[in-house]
Order: structure tokens, then sequence, then C-alpha cells
């Protein structure tokens, strides 16, 4: 599958591994925050940051499966700096909680990987009364980001190093969508699609890095916010999905990516020098690609910043 193989301009393919992409990079003095580092490529991603010298925070929702990870990574890597914090994504009150606990201990924060994610789960609620993917994939990870926002910009002051925020997305945000994009939607239960509801969270994603990209240019901030498609992984994604689960099983290892591989761009984009300066990019592959023009939507991003804003303020009042 030679195609699957050649080299971009990044000199890196679809099929280069997270630590080869870094390799001979020196991470020592960078602490960063994984979230969704319990299992799959969040868990790559911690182990290889851990391995280049990063001090990791892993944000968990599964405590008990969290510690598993960080036990075998330090098992692996008895020098790594890395702990475990809880963190659930689709409550407003965790995502607090994590933020203050974690200011709370004086750290440095120079990498946020906005990383957890579910994918085409039934037609549920959040603790907060939310569609839960929107929840858990934008929501909690836009509030998140706002919260240690202040720590990153004190961080890039005192050590003149560039700090970077990575929203993990997908490809699926770039799929046409027949009744449109509308956020303010979401939570209608009628003629719910869980992919479509995937969907739209993901694009929610490029938006949210594409707008918080423009403020803290404009702003004159030392920090870069980038979006990045994993590739298709054979993780536990897709276990509300059967015929994509299905497909998986058969065509995986053809088309589909490892872990390895698929924690490569996000890995990539969190500590290549060659993403030194970029902001408001969207990357496959180790290189840049081209988003949807819904994601390049400039008026539906400032749209989706203040109706994001909203809801996390009604969920601050409601608690």
């Amino acid at each position: 599958m030679w195609v699957f193989s050649r080299k971009g301009p990044s000199g890196f393919s679809s099929r280069s591994t997270a630590e080869e992409v870094t390799e001979g990079i020196d991470g020592t003095g960078l602490t960063a925050i994984v979230t969704g580092a319990s299992s799959g490529i969040g868990t790559e991603t911690a182990r290889v940051l851990a391995l280049r010298g990063v001090h990791v925070v892993m944000g968990v929702r599964n405590m008990a499966f969290g510690k598993e990870a960080k036990e075998a990574i330090v098992k692996e890597i008895p020098t790594a700096k890395i702990e475990a914090m809880e963190l659930d994504l689709s409550s407003s009150a965790s995502v607090r909680k994590f933020a203050s606990e974690f200011n709370s201990l004086g750290l440095p924060l120079n990498l946020l990987i906005n990383n957890a994610g579910i994918m085409a789960t039934p037609f549920m609620l959040s603790k907060d009364k939310i569609e839960l993917q929107f929840a858990t994939n934008h929501l909690g990870h836009f509030l998140l980001t706002n919260l240690l926002l202040e720590t990153m910009k004190k961080t890039a002051r005192r050590t003149s190093k560039e700090g970077r925020i990575v929203n993990v997305s997908s490809r699926r945000h770039q799929f046409t969508y027949p009744e449109g994009i509308r956020f303010d939607k979401m939570n209608d239960q009628s003629g719910y699609s869980s992919l479509s509801a995937y969907g739209q969270s993901k694009l929610a994603n490029v938006l949210h890095a594409n707008q918080l990209a423009r403020d803290l240019k404009d702003n004159g901030v030392e920090i870069t916010a980038n979006s990045l498609h994993p590739g298709a992984i054979a993780t536990n994604l897709f276990r509300h999905y059967r015929l994509v689960s299905g497909l998986v099983d058969v065509l995986g290892k053809y088309v589909i990516k490892n872990v390895q591989q698929g924690a490569a761009t996000t890995c990539y984009v969190a500590l290549h020098p060659q993403v030194k300066g970029m902001s408001g990019k969207y990357f496959a592959d180790c290189k840049l690609a081209e988003a949807s023009s819904q994601a390049n939507d400039t008026e539906l991003a400032k749209k989706l910043w203040d109706f994001s804003l909203r809801l996390i303020n009604q969920c601050a009042h409601a608690s």
C-alpha cells in the first residue's frame, strides 16, 4: 500500500508513528495536559510526550483506567513525569474542578491537547442537559481552554516559549449536512442522527481553534491554536456504530491506522519545530490540509463562540 506511505513536505507520511515524528525533540521543561488520555491515541500521545521529557497531566474520566495507563507508561519510561487527574468533559462542574485543581498546583502550562471524544452515541443528554457529543467533544474543551488560558499566557510570557493548543477533530467535519449547521438545535431529538451530531461537534473543534487563533493573534499572545484529523484509527470510538466497527475489523490492516500512527499528527502539531508560529491551521498526516468551507466560515465561528459562552454561563448559574 505504497500510496499510504508517501512522505509529505514535512518528511512524514500517514504511516509515520508518534515516536518517529518527535525523534530528537527535547520537551524537557514543558508541561502538557492531554484530555482523554486513559485509552487510544490519548494514551499514546501522553506516552510519547513523556518519552520526550514533557511533564504530562492526563485528564481522564475513569480514574481506574487513568492510573493503569499511567503505571504502564512509568513502567516503560521510569523517568516519566506523568500524573492522572479526574476530568469528565461532559460535566461543566467537573471541568471547573479540574481546572481549579490544576491551577492550584502552580505548574506552568505550555501545551493543551484537547483530545478526548466520543463518537456516534445514541441520543443522550449530559449532566448539564446538553446533547452528549456536543457537550463532551466541544463544550467541555471550550470551557477547559477558557479556564486554563490565563495560565498558558503567563507561562508563555515567563518562559518566552510558544504555547500550543491542539484540538483533535475529524475528517467527518467536512461532510455536508442537508439540515444545515444548527448548533442551537442539537437538543432536538426528532430526526436525531448520531453521525451528524458527531460531525457537528467535530466541526465545532475546528471553528473553536480558528476563532481562538484569531483572538490570540489580535492580543499579541505567543500561543498558537490548531486543529487536526488524526486519521481513521482502530479504537473504541467505533463501539456505538456496528457497521463502521465491522468495516474496521475487515479493512483495518489496509486503510486504518494503528494507535501509534494515529497519535502522530497530534504529537507533530504539539512539539515539532516545523509548526512554530503556525496558528489557525488544520493538519492531517503531519502536514497542512484543507478544512471544509464551514470550518473556514469566520461568521459561523463567531456565532459558535458566543453560543458556547452562553451555554457555559447557563451551566454555571444552574449549578
